[in-house]
């Protein structure tokens, strides 16, 4: 269960500017975690509004592995031409302090587009303990 996640739609590209229409071609969705979880919910309803609005398809690609490291390296090694897209929460920021050696830097290599989701953590206890 997903506990105030924050999904950011990240782009690999940082600061493009296109003059003509986007897109025009289809676009991909990594989303680095396993199908039928949280995530991958909002992404492939996202991505079936985003298919609707832009007129190309929006592909959704689960990639798991390595606590999302493995699907978000391929997103940062994608073609930086903004027809790569990550939809994470906030194993992005975490996997930095986890994994001292990542194959990719998160504040080089992805620019953010837009939350998209939200919701608080919760934390609970027994009224009686100590």
């Amino acid at each position: 269960m997903l506990k105030r996640c924050m999904f950011i739609l990240l782009c690999v590209t940082a600061g493009v500017a296109y003059a003509e229409s986007y897109p025009t071609k289809p676009v991909r969705l990594v989303v680095p975690f396993p199908p039928g979880g949280g995530v991958d919910a909002t992404a492939r309803v996202l991505g079936q509004k985003l298919t609707e609005t832009w007129k190309y398809q929006v592909l959704v690609d689960n990639r798991t592995g390595a606590g999302t490291t493995i699907g978000t390296e391929i997103a940062a090694r994608a073609a930086p031409d903004g027809y790569t897209l990550l939809l994470t929460n906030n194993a992005l920021a975490i996997s930095a302090g986890l994994y001292p050696k990542l194959r990719y830097d998160t504040g080089r290599d992805f620019a953010p587009i837009m939350e998209v989701l939200s919701a608080p953590y919760v934390l609970v206890i027994p009224a009686v303990a100590p």
